[in-house]
């Protein structure tokens, strides 16, 4: 760190007084500079900062497209669910096709399908307020307004 040595030229007690105070006021000014900048370094490193850098969705299709990691939990996932909810009953035989096909199904998706999948259900749900919304179109007859058939 550099080493500041400073020089003043002070003859009386006010022009001592008023160079206290400049100095203070400039010691105040700095720290809280630094306090500023020490906070929007630490906002980087905090949980939220983390999630909004790297949890985007184009930096997870970056990492699923390398890792699979979409595609593994899928195959992971599936047969479980498949199994206590869809198949609860069922035997062991039945269970297990149903694993194994659905752990086939599960690999092969990846996490462009799987949003896919997500936009066309979420469609179904949203799509119905939609079309009650709509107001009823124009309809043109043929006439033109500037026509004496009126």
């Amino acid at each position: 760190m550099k080493k500041m040595n400073r020089r003043y030229n002070i003859n009386n007690l006010e022009e001592l007084h008023a160079m206290v105070a400049s100095l203070k006021a400039e010691h105040k000014q700095k720290g809280e500079l630094l306090l500023k900048d020490t906070r929007v370094y630490l906002h980087q490193f905090t949980l939220g900062g983390l999630i909004k850098k790297y949890a985007s969705p184009s930096a997870l299709l970056k990492i699923d497209d390398k890792l699979n990691i979409s595609s593994s939990l899928m195959s992971m996932v599936l047969p479980f669910i498949m199994n206590t909810t869809l198949f609860k009953g069922s035997g062991f035989l039945t269970k297990t096709l149903v694993g194994l096909a659905s752990n086939k199904v599960g690999k092969s998706l990846d996490a462009e399908h799987i949003s896919a999948i997500f936009n066309s259900v979420k469609s179904w749900f949203s799509g119905s307020r939609k079309k009650k919304d709509k107001a009823p179109q124009y309809v043109d007859y043929g006439i033109p307004p500037d026509s004496e058939t009126y």
